[in-house]
């Protein structure tokens, strides 16, 4: 793999013209039963592509996080059609899934999850000990701007530094899909741009699909594309013709 310094942008293309890595139609996701059943998800509809840098927007209860779930197959549709590659994950046994999410899947959450007795390399090194064609922990922990803090643990990084450990520890699968949720919800302004930049880097220079979700409407502007949620529906899909970059962003 090329040194992170000389690794050349991903060119995502004309969407059009391209295969897609989702394509998603009339997915619903209904929980409980009769009376007291809850619709998160509408009959939603789109497709996604490789290289993409999508948001996901709307406010708490809106349906961002049930449809990051689906996409990253922790959880199955109730109807619709739900495909990664031409692959129905809605029709996928748990084995399939597990396979999915091991090999095609870089997870990351606002809670940072990492082991207080394991150092950040260390940390990292439990995902590359398990996958197909991992980086080094110290290719992903470079990526992400912490090569000179390897040997340290959770507790000698500030919370930035956390969040960008465990975002080196979700794309040393070197994952096609990266999934975001709320990744900057418990850090200041300051620091989120930082972790921001981390996904923007490794979206650009590894050609990774990344999908965020948040709340915050200024953050689409580092999008291609954004989608907006309301009561489990796409409501609105705007195209950014240009991305802003993360670091020109005013919170």
């Amino acid at each position: 793999m090329p040194s992170p310094a000389t690794t050349p942008p991903v060119s995502t293309g004309n969407p059009a013209t391209r295969e897609p890595v989702f394509q998603v139609r009339g997915l619903t996701r209904v929980y409980g039963g009769g009376e007291a059943a809850v619709t998160a998800l509408h009959g939603v509809d789109f497709d996604l592509f490789r290289g993409e840098l999508i948001v996901l927007l709307g406010a708490s209860g809106s349906g961002k996080s049930t449809l990051l779930n689906q996409l990253g197959g922790l959880d199955s549709p109730t109807s619709g059609t739900l495909r990664y590659r031409g692959r129905d994950l809605g029709a996928a046994g748990e084995h399939e899934l597990t396979q999915f999410r091991r090999d095609a899947v870089g997870f990351v959450f606002q809670a940072y999850n990492l082991i207080p007795s394991l150092t950040a390399r260390e940390n990292v090194a439990l995902i590359t000990e398990i996958c197909r064609d991992p980086m080094t922990p110290e290719t992903a922990l470079g990526l992400v701007g912490l090569a000179s803090r390897l040997d340290h643990f959770p507790a000698q990084l500030s919370g930035g530094e956390q969040q960008r450990v465990a975002i080196a520890r979700a794309i040393a699968k070197r994952p096609e899909l990266l999934l975001c949720d709320e990744p900057t919800g418990a850090l200041d302004v300051h620091t989120g741009i930082t972790v921001l930049e981390a996904v923007e880097r490794i979206n650009r220079e590894l050609g990774t699909l990344a999908v965020i979700i948040t709340h915050n409407a200024i953050l689409a502007d580092m999008a291609d594309r954004v989608f907006t949620l309301s009561d489990g529906r796409i409501v609105s899909e705007r195209t950014n013709t240009r991305r802003g970059l993360v670091c020109d962003l005013a919170w």
